[in-house]
């Protein structure tokens, strides 16, 4: 009897809407990724539900499999700006006490309704160990070619973080908003797995970027336009090249970017921080150098976003050379480029049988392959002198910082079922702006 009364009551819920019965679909939660909040033994739970609920978050240790712990959170009601106005709340919880290297299984939600069951591997504390990075841009939910297989490595353990260096979905605010919540959901079999940390690009601009801005969960106070954090012996600085090309606010908002990435480079480079994580690597979506045929700003010989705005203000090439930057991350050219070590158009390579043993000059890798529904970027049948390797296909990049000295990357290619079509060693016996010199 009880079995029909309760399918009866299931009936009436969806029949009768004004008797204001709970539905169990719009509590459930969605979405979920994680990020590291940037604090030693912690991780951040983020994930959505269309109607009011606790933001709770069990877990325990493997492989015991049980939940031993609970941490509470908050949930932020975010109101899309398409003509639906579509409202949902994205729920943020923050674990903590977390012993480094120690496996976790976790659930989201509330006693209204429950993720599935996922796992994670708490980060490492300290430099003295080798994290491995995923890093690609530009992947939609149209054509997300690589997916599958960041999926396949994502299970396997084989990388500790994401870094997805701008434009999400094409767009996170398409059709009120519903591209955004498919595309969060397509990405949550990689993002729940393993911290998926992000940056702005061009395509999150709508609506001044605040579907990027709702839905990630990165370190500090700036809603996730610029922040950086350290992972084993880097420091990792995540910034907005868009603030050059969406002046929404005059110059102000590229200002006070700049003004926070020299504080923090400063803060970074002190002598017993730089020995400590010597590896400076920035992740920022739109390059300052390709060789795309496409009228892109870094097809320009006076870059925007490598020279400043008008009268070189704010140029972000010289602050990076000055404060001894190792490895310059983007994306949205469709793409793998690998740049010989360059700064102000002139290659500087450590030397002709190993450019990059001791180069004098950053290194810049563009990752923008990732798939997504605007296809590959050509490139211009000649290359200028900076660049040393391009693949026109779908793939993504691997890093692994191996030491204080030695840091490998490599480009794998999805369109030839996994291969590794190119790869440097990236070594450096000393770090700052005299190893230029």
């Amino acid at each position: 009897m009880r079995g029909l009364e309760a399918w009866l009551a299931c009936v009436l819920c969806w029949l009768l809407p004004w008797l204001q019965c709970e539905r169990p679909a719009f509590i459930r939660p969605e979405q979920v990724h994680l990020s590291s909040p940037g604090e030693p033994n912690s991780m951040t739970v983020t994930w959505t539900t269309f109607d009011p609920a606790e933001s709770v978050v069990e877990f325990g240790p493997e492989p015991e499999a049980a939940f031993t712990r609970w941490a509470r959170g908050n949930a932020t009601l975010f109101v899309d700006g398409g003509k639906l106005r579509r409202a949902m709340f994205i729920h943020r919880v923050t674990l903590r006490d977390l012993l480094p290297g120690q496996r976790y299984v976790y659930r989201c939600g509330s006693k209204r309704g429950w993720s599935r069951t996922y796992s994670f591997q708490a980060l490492l504390n300290g430099a003295n160990w080798s994290p491995r990075f995923a890093i690609y841009g530009d992947m939609g939910l149209v054509n997300p070619q690589s997916l599958p297989r960041l999926q396949r490595e994502a299970e396997m353990g084989l990388y500790d973080v994401v870094l997805h260096v701008g434009d999400f979905a094409y767009n996170l605010d398409t059709d009120n908003a519903y591209v955004g919540d498919a595309f969060m959901r397509s990405i949550e079999p990689v993002a729940a797995l393993v911290p998926y940390m992000t940056c702005p690009g061009n395509h999150e601009q709508k609506y001044n970027f605040s579907n990027y801005r709702a839905r990630f969960s990165m370190p500090g106070d700036t809603e996730s336009l610029w922040y950086s954090w350290d992972l084993g012996p880097a420091h990792i600085v995540s910034f907005s090249t868009e603030v050059y090309f969406f002046l929404t606010y005059g110059q102000q908002l590229v200002a006070e970017q700049f003004r926070w990435l020299e504080r923090d480079l400063q803060e970074a480079t002190r002598p017993e921080r730089r020995k400590e994580r010597p590896w400076i690597i920035t992740m920022g979506h739109r390059p300052m150098y390709c060789s795309n045929n496409d009228q892109d700003d870094c097809t320009e010989y006076e870059s925007i976003v490598r020279q400043g705005l008008d009268q070189h203000q704010y140029g972000l090439e010289g602050l990076f050379y000055k404060y001894g930057v190792d490895l310059e991350l983007w994306a949205h050219e469709h793409s793998y480029e690998r740049l010989w070590p360059v700064f102000n158009y002139t290659v500087h390579n450590g030397s002709t049988e190993a450019p990059y043993t001791n180069p004098g000059a950053p290194v810049h890798i563009i990752t923008g392959s990732a798939g997504c529904k605007e296809r590959l970027d050509p490139f211009v049948p000649d290359p200028r002198a900076w660049s040393a390797v391009r693949i026109e296909d779908y793939g993504y990049s691997h890093m692994q910082i191996l030491n204080k000295t030695h840091l490998w990357l490599e480009q794998v290619s999805d369109d030839q079922s996994g291969k590794v079509v190119d790869g440097i060693w990236l070594i450096k016996e000393h770090h700052g702006p005299e190893s230029w010199h």
